[in-house]
């Protein structure tokens, strides 16, 4: 009997076009987007629970973490431009719209939230028509600036209300983004991708918050980081324990190196997340693991993809075994030129 023959090359060459996103501006924008959504619903539960000074540190966070994140997210497409032509179309069925403009919105709502948090912190302006009034140019230009500052506490709350909502989304649509493409490591894994992402972000959203705000109101980050780095940990291992042959990136090379680090660094921020209590050194060892975890986590998902779309033999087998299972195989589409 003739053994059943084994797939062992495509002439030498890949079958997909491997993703071109660079280091460190794609991994550090899916790190800080991650980051900016898992800490404005931390900062709308520690708003509505009475933690005000977590849930200003928490703002303030999710605020620098999606302007960051855009930043570098800019700097890879390498012209401002480019992400604002995407703006010009708003298409419900394509995740790379929806992200698009879920960045967008999150973004100002996060910037808003925390300003309020911010002008409490300036001195205070006099008023204009009070400063100059002998000067009625001035003061017909800018009637109504003590008005905006009156607004902003009313309308920062509604913002990290909306953030509540955008949030979640935001920790996990890159995610999402990663899955929809033909890379067979993240179109595979598209069933436990999601939740790395929202372990991994709000791993660093209480990583971020126990760095930042005094111990005696750090106990909720210390609990969002624990479960973050729990849930992280559960799935990626669910993930590439299902995934079998098309796993294997996840744990060789230089991808199953960094995972390796990202899983070790998590799992002992998490530990030490549970025991640190009030101990300062122990909080801030726990903060700084969990966040260069979460960091390894997005370097290690993107070379993983990579190495998967360079290998032939990660996109054919798949395919074989899904027909032969009487099932669709997938229609390789090419790779995005971002998430």
């Amino acid at each position: 009997m003739v053994p059943e023959a084994e797939f062992r090359s495509y002439y030498g060459q890949p079958i997909i076009k491997s993703p071109v996103w660079h280091e460190p501006h794609m991994p550090a924008y899916l790190y800080l987007g991650g980051l900016s959504g898992a800490a404005s619903t931390m900062a709308a539960m520690a708003r509505l629970t009475g933690y005000d000074h977590l849930a200003r540190t928490a703002g303030a966070t999710a605020a620098l973490g999606a302007t960051a994140g855009a930043g570098f997210l800019v700097a890879e497409l390498g012209r401002p431009e480019r992400f604002l032509n995407m703006l010009r179309v708003f298409k419900p069925t394509s995740p790379m719209s929806m992200g698009s403009w879920l960045l967008a919105v999150h973004s100002g709502l996060a910037a808003l939230a925390a300003a309020p948090a911010v002008t409490a912190g300036l001195p205070r302006v006099p008023m204009v028509t009070t400063a100059f009034p002998r000067v009625p140019a001035v003061a017909t230009a800018f009637p109504r600036v003590p008005a905006v500052v009156a607004v902003l506490p009313a309308a920062g709350d509604a913002a990290v209300a909306a953030t509540a909502v955008t949030g979640p989304l935001m920790a996990t649509y890159t995610a999402v983004l990663l899955a929809d493409t033909a890379v067979p490591a993240w179109h595979e894994a598209r069933r436990e991708l999601p939740f790395v992402f929202a372990g991994s972000a709000l791993a660093a959203a209480g990583a971020a918050g126990m760095l930042t705000t005094p111990r005696a109101e750090a106990a909720p980050a210390r609990a969002a980081a624990a479960l973050g780095a729990a849930v992280e940990t559960v799935a990626g291992t669910v993930m590439e324990h299902r995934l079998g042959l098309v796993g294997e990136p996840y744990r060789q090379g230089k991808a199953g190196r960094r995972m390796r680090a990202a899983r070790a660094l998590t799992v002992a921020g998490g530990l030490l997340a549970v025991v640190a209590g009030r101990h300062r050194v122990l909080t801030a060892l726990s903060g700084l693991a969990l966040t260069a975890g979460s960091l390894f986590t997005r370097f290690a998902v993107l070379e993983a993809g990579r190495a998967s779309a360079t290998d032939p033999r990660y996109t054919v087998v798949p395919q074989r075994r899904r027909l032969e299972a009487g099932e669709h195989a997938s229609v390789p589409e090419p790779a995005r030129s971002w998430p």
